[in-house]
């Protein structure tokens, strides 16, 4: 039996977190090679019909979760107040959470999978909470933390919950036999130094539970190593720009087993990697000016890897999602 445990805090907490049951972000299963390429034309797998409210159809997508066992790919479709899931090949998609006239959904901006309690968890910034859904019968089950605008969430593989709060400018935490959320990463106020975080983005959590966040207006990636005050600059240099050592409102974030970082340098409309120690990352897919093209992206927000290698990315502005194979040859 899974052990499940409940808390109460100052920051309003009113359902249980099961501990053990939580999908990783973790890289394990990330097993391309370090100099792996990717093809450079995408597939379009969601949306791409212009934005609208049809089921064939995104507006404004931000985060993604890609669900290798039940192939399908969940999207928080922000400006829908929804999140649908997209099963692969499929020309539309089905609402999994809604603001349906029972249970209220506003502007979600990221999801993630509970898979052994069959749930997902949502990040709702318009509500300013994070909740959890029922996968099944497409209800609210209860809300996780309240009183937070939040951007991104995601689980180590010990089930703690991580989420980012951007008007905070930190990342918050919570484990088992904790009776707070605690701050794990910046503090209550934006700044440019090493412990310190302007906008806090999207998260990835590592194998040494090491902390990656988007530091969205300090145009960089911070790295903090567990129970570390100072972070370290994994990508970026602080300045906005499009040279190989700049980033501009960097959002989505990945890291693989050689510990190099993926990012969605959203207003540079590209994915580049950044490997570990290196001084500028180099153009893995898009660069070539915003645009719907298949090899172009426009405003590219979160990024996720399937067990195949392959890289999904949330093309915000073109109101699609785009598959781009791992090239192999």
């Amino acid at each position: 039996m899974l052990e499940t445990t409940s808390i109460t805090t100052g920051i309003s907490i009113t359902t249980e977190i099961t501990i053990g049951s939580l999908e990783t972000t973790t890289n394990d299963r990330l097993v391309f090679p370090i100099n792996a390429k990717w093809k450079q034309n995408g597939v379009t797998i969601a949306g791409g019909h212009k934005n609208g409210n049809g089921l064939n159809q995104l507006y404004a997508p931000t985060g993604i979760y890609v669900d290798d066992d039940e192939r399908v790919v969940y999207i928080a479709d922000m400006m829908n107040n929804r999140v649908v899931q997209w099963k692969f090949h499929a020309t539309s998609g089905e609402i999994i959470a809604d603001e349906n006239g029972i249970d209220e959904l506003s502007l979600p901006t990221d999801v993630t999978v509970d898979k052994k309690n069959d749930s997902l968890i949502i990040c709702e910034n318009g509500g300013k909470r994070v909740v959890r859904w029922s996968r099944r019968n497409r209800r609210k089950q209860g809300i996780i933390m309240d009183d937070i605008t939040c951007l991104s969430v995601v689980m180590d593989n010990n089930g703690d919950l991580y989420v980012s709060t951007y008007d905070g400018n930190n990342v918050k935490r919570w484990r088992e036999g904790d009776t707070t959320w605690t701050t794990v990463a910046g503090g209550d106020v934006e700044g440019n130094d090493l412990n310190k975080l302007y906008v806090a983005g999207f998260l990835f959590i590592d194998q040494t539970y090491s902390i990656y966040v988007s530091d969205m207006v300090n145009n960089r990636v911070m790295k903090w190593s567990e129970g570390i005050e100072y972070g370290y600059v994994a990508a970026g240099i602080s300045i906005h720009g499009t040279d190989l050592n700049q980033l501009h409102n960097p959002t989505g974030v990945l890291v693989d087993r050689f510990d190099s970082v993926y990012v969605a340098d959203s207003e540079n409309h590209r994915i580049t990697r950044w490997i570990s120690g290196g001084i500028e990352g180099e153009i893995i897919l898009g660069g070539n000016g915003p645009g719907i093209q298949t090899n172009q992206l426009y405003e590219p927000y979160d990024i996720s890897f399937d067990r195949q290698g392959n890289l999904y990315i949330v093309d915000r502005s073109n109101h699609r999602i785009q598959k781009f194979e791992l090239d192999s040859s």
